[in-house]
């Protein structure tokens, strides 16, 4: 169990790492993203924090399991935001598919810690 969830950690720390950094840096696919979903840039790059702060989290977490759970949850929150931006679009079904994997992959994380607690 703690095997599965250290690699559910590691996928999600590089998912969500790697999307910060493309906040960060301005990356032209994430300011598409921004646009399709109708939020100005100057608020969305700001999804970097959350982001970047799970994906730390989630590595603190390999030393401390609740760094890991907590930054778990926050992504349950953030994916469920995401999802629901997507959904106010009425955006394609790649991209909800996309998105309620990453929130169930967070939702799994999150069990899988609380559980081998």
């Amino acid at each position: 169990m703690v095997l599965v969830a250290d690699l559910f950690s590691g996928l999600l720390a590089f998912v969500f790492g790697s999307a910060a950094i493309g906040k960060l840096v301005h990356q032209r696919q994430q300011v598409q993203t921004a646009e399709k979903l109708r939020i100005p840039w100057d608020r969305y790059r700001w999804v970097a924090a959350p982001e970047a702060a799970a994906s730390v989290g989630l590595l603190i977490g390999y030393a401390s399991a609740p760094f890991a759970t907590a930054a778990a949850l926050g992504l349950v929150v953030l994916m469920a935001g995401a999802l629901t931006f997507r959904l106010r679009i009425h955006d394609s079904a790649g991209f909800l598919l996309g998105d309620a994997v990453l929130l169930g992959l967070a939702t799994a994380t999150a069990v899988l810690r609380i559980a081998a607690s």
